[in-house]
């Protein structure tokens, strides 16, 4: 039987190898790339991407979280990027950025206020110190933005042809090169320097996006925006290259996320003791407020109880505390008392001749006496037998 399985098994399996093979060679390796969206660092730093693009053009790094601790810029040349809200800097903060400046260092900000003509300022400390105004390209007359990017400039930037390609994009012409650099800045914003101060500066059509201005021993730029440096701008166009120019064979201190300070803290820091004493007077009334528990307690009438109530309010008391057995053993010895005054010597008799001293002053049964001076069991009586109970003890003990 187990030679004519043989074959029969034999052929089956080489059939399954052949087919497995003819399978395996139709299958085809490919590989799939699965996007899962950008890193938890990426959400958090929209910066991300232009620090690893500086790190890589080994540019030293270094992110920062104030202003107010900056590298000193003599040892080496210092670009400090930022890129944060400015809406609470102080005077205080803005003369040391621009006394770091003028000892060689290079401040690159970002305007965020619009000029105000009646009041003529913009509110942003730092560009009102610097001179330069920021307004709305809509807003522009129409020759002035058609000047703004035909222009001749310095040495960085060069005249427009008439007709522009990419009218939106911002140019940076340098020295030596036929072709410039586009930059995607936000083409509704431009920037004037009405004072002529900026030595060099770039332009879209219709506005200017950045100027540069030397400042003592260093440099500051201005920028409408830092949009072109995130991390889903940095590489289009010449964005990257831009960041690239302006932090070049510098070491860059980056500021993304500054640290502002609230009301809380700027009070801990110049009221301390102020805080420290409001505290406590807080503290005191609400001791003083939570002294009281539960409701008020209106005052007692001024009518009194009836001598019954209060006999009946003392009885259920001792009764709730002391029990029946401790009720029941104070009425007998009241009556042991009174026997002892009417009969001399009854302490020195037993029991049985106490009780028929008992029977014959009462003139009761001395089966009653016994029923009712014997001690009692530890268990609970009923309602109806320790009433009946206290009622013959109350009767014997008048009796006396």
């Amino acid at each position: 039987m187990k030679r004519g399985y043989l074959m029969p098994g034999l052929l089956v399996s080489v059939v399954l190898a052949v087919v497995i093979v003819l399978f395996i060679r139709q299958l085809e390796p490919y590989e799939e790339t699965i996007d899962r969206g950008p890193s938890p660092e990426a959400r958090t730093n929209p910066y991300l991407a232009a620090e690893q693009f500086l790190l890589q053009r080994s540019i030293t790094v270094r992110s920062a979280d104030t202003w107010t601790e900056l590298p000193e810029p003599t040892t080496q040349r210092q670009t400090l990027l930022i890129l944060d809200d400015r809406s609470r800097m102080t005077p205080e903060q803005v003369d040391p950025l621009l006394a770091w400046a003028d000892a060689g260092g290079h401040l690159v900000v970002v305007a965020e206020q619009l000029w105000d003509e009646q009041q003529q300022r913009s509110g942003d400390l730092l560009l009102d110190r610097l001179q330069i105004r920021q307004s709305l390209t809509r807003d522009l007359p129409k020759t002035q933005a058609e000047d703004s990017g035909s222009t001749p400039a310095v040495p960085m930037a060069r005249p427009t042809p008439a007709k522009t390609p990419w009218p939106h994009l911002t140019r940076l012409y340098l020295e030596n090169e036929d072709a410039p650099a586009y930059m995607s800045f936000d083409p509704a914003y431009h920037l004037e320097d009405p004072q002529d101060l900026a030595a060099y500066w770039a332009n879209s059509a219709n506005a200017t996006h950045m100027l540069q201005l030397e400042h003592g021993a260093g440099l500051v730029t201005v920028l409408t925006d830092s949009q072109l440096w995130t991390n889903h701008s940095i590489g289009e166009y010449d964005n990257a290259w831009l960041l690239w120019y302006l932090t070049q064979d510098s070491s860059v201190t980056l500021i993304a996320q500054a640290r502002h300070d609230t009301l809380l803290s700027l009070l801990l820091r110049h009221f301390p003791l102020a805080i420290v004493t409001l505290a406590l007077l807080l503290a005191l009334a609400v001791w003083r407020v939570a002294m009281r528990e539960g409701p008020l307690q209106w005052p007692a009438p001024a009518g009194r109880r009836q001598l019954v109530e209060h006999l009946r309010a003392s009885a259920d008391f001792l009764l709730r505390h002391r029990g029946q057995q401790a009720l029941l053993k104070n009425l007998q010895q009241d009556i042991l008392r009174r026997a002892r005054q009417r009969h001399p010597g009854f302490e020195t008799l037993v029991v049985t001749e106490q009780w028929q001293v008992l029977a014959r002053l009462s003139r009761q049964s001395t089966s009653a006496i016994s029923l009712a001076m014997r001690p009692r069991p530890a268990q609970r009586l009923s309602s109806a037998d320790f009433t009946r109970q206290v009622a013959h003890l109350q009767t014997l003990r008048n009796a006396l």
